[in-house]
Parts: structure tokens; sequence; C-alpha cells
């Protein structure tokens, strides 16, 4: 037995709004090349569903900006956990476009999120270091895996990672791709303890080289509609292709680094990104053990909450935790994989076995 870092609190925060797919059938959607696409919206919306398997998503409120979000989910895991804000050494903010004020795709990242989190929280104790983390929709994940690295090097016992973006304020709304983009936070407490269990490994992974180009950011479709504004811009069909092909295999990378096998995996916590890439991702996994992926073992939120990048995963998690998701469960000892994928490219995963109460 010796120290390692377990899950000791999760909280998230829904925004408000909800947004149907139906509220886009009068939407303008265009083209790159700013012509008209040549289908009815009813149809551009049926399709679209199909694939990602979203029919709603959740909007920050008109007055909310990213870090309100980051606030609301920290002080749900600080509440859940019962624990005082005090006793954090670190808090961590994974987001990629700052605070956004509807009506503008302006990013302001000064003071840092993280800095707005502590201050929101009262939270005076000086040596809590806090900073913001843009690794794109894998951050939170990174964020895990560098509050890990802080416990085990002993610069931190206690820490908090958030993940927290608002899409929807960088979304070029002629765009077709605007549809899967959401806004969310999530939250978790860390700290070392001496247990068997906890974070039993990680990996990360950084293909620049032939990914950087695939999630960016570029002027609207509809030219001269938003001067000088820039939106959040994806190669969909090569993106699709590259996670299929990169994400199974650093998956199955971060298993062997930690000397499990993919059949004690219980469940496999993964960005909500695309419902029908999910699957091919998780199944592609399974195919190299030439196994099939078992039932239920990749729970969902997609088809309600849309893909809120950074925030997918930990929302996912505190929805489990609290009994929220209807058919999912996680148990002392389950074996679980936290998985993401996104700008960058960055792959990412976590190996986390829950606490046996030892």
């Amino acid at each position: 037995m010796g120290m390692r870092t377990v899950i000791v609190g999760s909280g998230s925060v829904l925004p408000p709004r909800v947004v149907a797919n139906a509220a886009f059938l009068q939407h303008e959607f265009l083209d790159a090349d700013g012509s008209p696409i040549p289908k009815a919206n009813a149809d551009i919306l049926a399709q679209f569903e199909a694939i990602t398997g979203i029919q709603e998503r959740r909007y920050a409120a008109e007055d909310q900006v990213c870090s309100d979000l980051a606030l609301l989910a920290a002080r749900d895991a600080l509440a859940s956990s019962n624990l005082d804000p005090e006793s954090l050494d670190g808090l961590i903010v994974a987001q990629n476009f700052g605070d956004v004020r509807l009506g503008s795709t302006q990013c302001d990242l000064v003071p840092s999120l993280a800095a707005r989190v502590k201050a929101g929280l009262g939270l005076r104790n000086p040596d809590c270091a806090a900073f913001d983390l843009i690794f794109g929709c894998p951050g939170w994940v990174q964020g895990v895996i560098q509050a890990d690295a802080m416990v085990r090097s002993g610069q931190a016992r206690r820490l908090m990672v958030i993940g927290a973006d608002t899409l929807s304020r960088v979304s070029d709304p002629h765009d077709r791709d605007s549809l899967i983009y959401a806004d969310g936070a999530g939250a978790v407490i860390l700290e070392s303890r001496e247990t068997t269990d906890g974070i039993l490994a990680s990996a990360s992974r950084s293909h620049a080289v032939e990914g950087s180009c695939l999630l960016t950011t570029g002027p609207s479709f509809k030219k001269d509609a938003f001067p000088g504004e820039r939106f959040i811009k994806m190669e969909g069909r090569k993106l699709y292709r590259f996670a299929v092909q990169q994400v199974p295999i650093a998956l199955k990378a971060a298993l062997d680094k930690a000397g499990v096998k993919l059949a004690e995996v219980s469940k496999i916590l993964i960005h909500q990104a695309n419902l029908k890439m999910d699957e091919a991702i998780v199944d592609g996994l399974y195919a190299l053990e030439g196994l099939k992926a078992p039932e239920g073992v990749m729970p969902m939120t997609i088809a309600t909450l849309g893909n809120s990048s950074v925030a997918t995963v930990p929302t996912l998690l505190d929805l489990i935790t609290k009994g929220q998701l209807d058919g999912h469960t996680i148990q002392p000892g389950d074996l679980v994989l936290f998985a993401s994928v996104g700008a960058g490219m960055h792959i990412n995963a976590v190996v986390y076995r829950v606490p046996k109460g030892e």
C-alpha cells in the first residue's frame, strides 16, 4: 500500500437554457464557401441527430460567463463533499476561451478563470495556487493528470480540478457544426491517501503536426456578417477518422501502463463529443483485444447536454456518482477509464480504481 490520488468529491452545473434541435429550424446554414446548403433544415437536423445523438443542449444564461459556471460547479463539489475550501492546496480550471460575454466572441482571460473562481469561493490561502489549463476538449482529464503529478511529487495534498466552457458563445450560427456545441461545468476534488486504489496510471499524447489544423478558429461562413469575429471551426470528417484510428491505441497504452486488463474496466467515461464517434472509439478499443464492448460500459449524456468540451467528463462523473443518470452506477472497486480527444490534436486517459475503503 502507498500514497495514491483519489477522488473525494464532485460537482457540476447544468446551465438553465435548454435548446432543442427544433430551435434551429429557421437558421440560415451555409457551406464553408458561403453558399446555401441544398437541403431543408429539417433534413439537416435529422441527419445531425442520427450521427451525433444530440437532441438538445444546454446554454448558459444571458448574464453568465464561463467562470460563473466554474464557480457553481466548485461550490457543488465542496458542498457534496463537506470540505472546507481553505483545505485546498491547488485549483485548476481547464477551459479554452475564457469568459466570453453574450453578443461577442472576445475572450477575457485576465485574470485567469481559476483566480476568479478562487476569489468567488472566498479562498484566502495564498499557498493554494490557482491556474488555468488550455488543452482542448481533453483539458479536464489533463488537469487531473497534472493534479496527480502534484500530489505524487509532494507539492499538494488536496486539489480541485474544474472543466468549464461556454462554446455557444464562440459558435458560428451559420455553420452546421454549431449544433454540436454546448455550455457546462464540472469539478472534482482529489487528495492524497494511503491506498492501493485511486489513479493507477495516465497517458497524454499530442499529434500536432497532423492534427493541429482539425479544430481551429475562423471567420463566419456568412461573409461580412461578423467583421473581425472568429468562431470555432472543425474539419469534422478528418477529425472523426483521426479519433477512431488513434484514440483506441492511446487508451490501450494507458491500461497497459496501469497493468490492468480491458476486461476489468467497469465504465469508460469518454468525452461526449459525438455519439457515433465515441461508439467507434470504444468498439475499436475492444477490437484491439478481440473483444466486444459490454452493454452499458460507455454512459452517454450527449443526447440532452450536447458537447460542452472540458465539462463533459466531470459532469458525467458527477451525475453518475449522485445517482442522476439512469441505469449507471460506479461502485467501490470498479475500474474506470477517463478518456478524451480534442483540439491539438490531444488524446489522454486516466485509469482509476474506485477506493474500496481500506
